[in-house]
């Protein structure tokens, strides 16, 4: 899953800080985080195991893979905060901008605990909204292009966000097929953080 889906399966504001600073941090100073931001860190950890093994998202990355092989999860998580942004069932587009706001908010409040790479990235991302802008073609191909620039093997001109277009519809069943699933396990894990916690 992508920044979205990953602040959307939060349950404090702990755990968005977690979310987002698993992907910036090493493994060993996951402890030396106050617990709830902790907690963001496992959940994230829960989320992308879930996601790897689920059976809609292996059919996902066939859509990519012929493209760029071993990076083709990374695109279809991608390609799911797309949905996600426009999956109306979850939030009304008045709440998903809401959302993004108070995620930057609560991202800026626990700068402190952020590493300079990610502020660096954070000025970036609520200076041009990404969170709300996955809702829109552009968004998402201007996140694809981002993968693909700081991917070690890959060549800048793959056209990956062509095949997302060509796509769409059948990344959308997946999408349909797999985020209750995610978000019923979110819920699980959740349920047994705060059981840890008692």
């Amino acid at each position: 899953m992508n920044y979205l889906a990953h602040s959307f399966l939060t349950f404090s504001d702990g755990q968005i800080v977690g979310q987002f600073l698993e992907d910036f941090i090493r493994n060993k100073d996951r402890y030396s985080f106050p617990k709830d931001i902790q907690d963001g860190i496992t959940m994230h950890r829960a989320v992308d195991t879930f996601t790897d093994s689920h059976p809609a998202i292996h059919e996902a990355k066939k859509v990519f893979s012929p493209l760029v092989r071993l990076y083709a999860g990374a695109f279809v998580d991608v390609a799911m905060d797309y949905f996600v942004a426009n999956d109306l069932s979850l939030h009304s587009l008045a709440e998903w901008k809401a959302h993004s706001l108070r995620v930057y908010r609560v991202l800026n409040e626990h700068e402190e605990w952020l590493p300079e790479n990610f502020k660096k990235m954070l000025v970036k991302m609520e200076e041009d909204d990404w969170l709300y802008n996955y809702r829109e073609d552009r968004g998402i191909k201007f996140s694809m292009r981002n993968v693909l620039n700081k991917a070690k093997y890959l060549e800048p001109d793959i056209p990956v966000f062509e095949a997302f277009l060509k796509n769409k519809s059948f990344l959308q069943e997946c999408y349909h097929d797999f985020f209750p699933d995610l978000l019923a396990h979110a819920k699980g894990i959740n349920t047994l953080i705060q059981l840890d916690h008692k």
